[in-house]
């Protein structure tokens, strides 16, 4: 059963995704633009932007990294990251003139004198196109390299805008520290250098369209806010399952693991929108501080209640869409004895009002039988059951956050026929089959609003710190014994079976993936 679309006077335009004022001329340097992240997903979104008219006329892009590269082969590498088609509605003419804006510039990152000329090339900049001295710092390199470049941003005098009428800021990627400690540090490293204000800490999940509809779906409706509590609520999943291994990322993953990498960024960040209170305004200070009272709220893990609540796991051998895969040890890079962790699963307390008493259950992993990324509202049943014999599923509200955005809704109907048979059925929304095929890419959404100077989808200091918090005791833990024997579960599964065991053990179960 599918949801019906309010009729409309037109189908959602191929341009409705076209911004009617421009943002302002800018420059924007981008720290690693040689490397992967940059040529794969911020320089599309960047022309994603552009052919949107998204980016004022006037702005400069400039290519700062350590390999040696001319204008034209930066140009020329970007154009073989773009999308090979131009969205429709799209002027194309826009192609050429983004790819135009775009220089390269060979610096090393902790070289006084490379900032030196950065500065100079900015002022050129300025003074050639009319920028207005704004600027923005994008650091897609290495996370131990950021202190290097924020520092001597400061000391160039590049992090404090040029004047009373330009703005800097800078959008730092995760991981954002390894650990509470390391955390603490950055932040104190940024913060000496540049305000809070200035700095966007980016989460590409935050982007996403029903990410950023769930906040609507909340408080724009109001059918299903009363019902978004302990009274009517049982449970609360949160999924986000990837079909891939650690591809070319085993160096990185080898020291992060699945807890770090998914857990502490992406589920949590799920968690606190899921969680909090109405905002008073839609405005970034009101959204992050209810977001951080959630995360605050959870109750902390010690030791003994690690082992209780937290399943950690790593794949083997398997197969996956069909094809045989190696296990996580046998993939290039990764210790043949290694002890990372690939999945981890674990049960949530929230210690306030609303939520006192429902379990969020969390898990994310790689080498899983199908990538999703969902949210899975589970309602309690009926106080009393009418229809006897009739065993009636829970109702449940699901927000498919990726592949395929959208909510859908389960709840009891009659089966045709003469007796009294109750079967599940589902409405359904579809983002593409209500909107077309307008959605913008997460990075385009976040970089936007970064220059339009919108923190409410960024991440603040605290909220950073608070989500280690939650974090660290579980590491800590970890670090004290060994872990279960690896590999415990094949890929292309659900995961390990004590994943299982832990929501069986009070009665309820994973959604299948």
């Amino acid at each position: 059963m599918s949801a019906t679309v309010p009729e409309v006077s037109e189908a959602p335009r191929a341009d409705a995704y076209f911004c009617e004022i421009p943002n302002d001329p800018c420059t924007i340097v981008m720290f690693g633009a040689s490397g992967d992240l940059a040529k794969r997903k911020l320089l599309p979104a960047l022309y994603d932007l552009a052919i949107h008219a998204c980016l004022a006329p006037r702005f400069r892009l400039l290519g700062f990294a350590r390999t040696e590269m001319s204008d034209d082969d930066f140009r020329h590498k970007t154009e073989e990251g773009l999308p090979k088609k131009d969205v429709p509605g799209a002027d194309p003419k826009r192609r050429d003139e983004f790819l135009k804006q775009l220089q390269y510039f060979t610096g090393e990152y902790d070289d006084p004198e490379s900032y030196k000329r950065l500065a100079g090339k900015l002022d050129e900049f300025d003074e050639a196109e009319h920028l207005g001295g704004n600027r923005l710092y994008y650091l897609a390199t290495p996370p131990d390299v950021y202190p290097h470049i924020v520092e001597h941003l400061g000391r160039a005098g590049l992090a404090k805008p040029k004047s009373k009428d330009s703005w800097t800021r800078i959008i730092i990627e995760k991981p954002f520290g390894h650990d509470g400690a390391s955390a603490r540090e950055l932040n104190a490293t940024v913060l000496k250098v540049f305000d809070e204000s200035q700095v966007y800490r980016i989460d590409h999940y935050l982007g996403k369209e029903t990410v950023q509809n769930l906040l609507v779906f909340r408080f724009g409706n109001g059918i299903f806010e009363p019902l978004w509590n302990r009274n009517f609520i049982d449970c609360i999943q949160i999924t986000a399952a990837e079909s891939l291994g650690v591809e070319r990322r085993a160096a990185f993953y080898e020291s992060a693991g699945a807890l770090r990498d998914m857990i502490q960024s992406h589920v949590l960040q799920l968690t606190s929108l899921v969680g909090m209170e109405a905002p008073a305004t839609f405005g970034a200070t009101s959204v992050r501080n209810e977001k951080i009272k959630i995360l605050q709220s959870i109750r902390p893990f010690e030791e003994r209640t690690v082992w209780k609540s937290v399943v950690r796991g790593q794949y083997g051998p398997g197969t996956v869409n069909g094809n045989a895969v190696v296990g996580y040890r046998q993939e290039p890079g990764v210790k043949p004895n290694s002890a990372t962790e690939t999945f981890v699963a674990l049960k949530v307390l929230v210690d306030n009002w609303r939520w006192s008493g429902v379990p969020f259950y969390l898990r994310s992993g790689k080498r899983l039988a199908r990538p999703v990324t969902e949210i899975a509202i589970r309602f309690k049943k009926a106080p009393h059951m009418v229809f006897q014999g009739e065993n009636v599923e829970p109702n449940s509200l699901i927000l498919n956050i990726q592949p395929d955005e959208g909510i859908s809704l389960s709840f009891g109907a009659k089966a045709p026929g003469g007796q009294m048979h109750i079967s599940p059925v589902t409405m359904d929304f579809q983002y593409r089959q209500a909107f077309g095929a307008g959605s913008r890419e997460a990075y385009a959404t976040l970089i936007n609003d970064c220059i339009r100077g919108d923190a409410t989808l960024f991440d603040r200091a605290d909220s950073v710190e608070a989500a280690w918090s939650f974090v660290d005791p579980i590491l800590d833990a970890w670090g004290h014994s060994a872990p279960p024997p690896f590999p415990n579960y094949p890929a292309g599964s659900s995961g390990p079976r004590a994943a299982d065991d832990l929501m069986g053990a009070e009665g309820r179960r994973w959604r299948p993936l």
